[in-house]
């Protein structure tokens, strides 16, 4: 019969809170972040009830542990926000590919370029593949006049990182941006933001313009025409005696 491993459960990375807290004594930091001092734990329980507050364990390996009065509910959404906001600004960093013959059309030719120059203008680098079939293996320069007309064609966006170099049947040129992931992610979004009010703005326009028409047709409406004065009849003079 084998031994019977008696793991425990996983480790919680949250803090301990309110009663979840054993200790004789903490270290007490007021909702203002005020010093409050070394209290008992029955104390500081006490003072968070009255703040209608959590205790939490800030830094349990102090001695004694420093605990904060604060509202721990709200404490975590805007942790976690923080953190997904960090997360959407994080640039991670991607290598696209982009695939040509060396005998490429024009036309293809032009629709890849324009791929690379939208990966480059997203900060991103580009590893760009030359491939050869056949007897195309035995003529490697056209593979390289090739990568060489595409780098000058976006010198503007981005440069050599790695030079032109066989692979087997392959010949691979990696482009690197010049511009920072994190530079072309803010302005993607200055962009966005940019034609998010030009829609909003053209919208509001067309509304007051609506407005303005309706006013205007109020105030044009024909008013009523005048009744003609009616006709008085002249008394009769009276007859004079005879």
């Amino acid at each position: 019969m084998g031994k019977r491993c008696n793991r425990g459960g996983p480790i919680s990375t949250e803090p301990r809170i309110n009663d979840r807290i054993r200790v004789p004594e903490v270290r007490l930091v007021g909702p203002s972040g005020e010093q409050v001092g070394i209290v008992p734990l029955a104390k500081a329980l006490e003072l968070a009830q009255e703040y209608d507050l959590d205790l939490v364990e800030v830094a349990a390996t102090a001695r004694p542990p420093v605990c904060k009065l604060m509202d721990y509910g709200k404490f975590k959404y805007e942790s976690a926000m923080k953190a997904r906001e960090a997360r959407k600004n994080q640039a991670h960093t991607v290598i696209k590919e982009m695939k040509l013959r060396p005998k490429i059309d024009p036309h293809d030719y032009d629709t890849k370029k324009g791929h690379v120059v939208r990966f480059l203008k997203q900060g991103d680098k580009v590893k760009i593949t030359i491939m050869f079939r056949g007897r195309e293996q035995s003529r490697p320069e056209l593979g390289f006049r090739l990568l060489q007309r595409l780098a000058d064609d976006v010198q503007d966006l981005g440069f050599v990182e790695s030079s032109a170099k066989q692979d087997g049947r392959n010949m691979i040129m990696v482009l690197g941006p010049h511009k920072k992931k994190t530079e072309a992610m803010a302005e993607a979004r200055a962009l966005a933001d940019a034609r998010k009010a030009e829609r909003q703005g053209r919208t509001a326009g067309a509304e007051t313009e609506a407005e303005t028409e309706d006013a205007v047709e109020a105030e044009t409406v024909e008013a009523p025409e005048a009744a003609e004065p009616a006709e008085v009849e002249q008394p009769a003079e009276a007859e004079q005696d005879a």
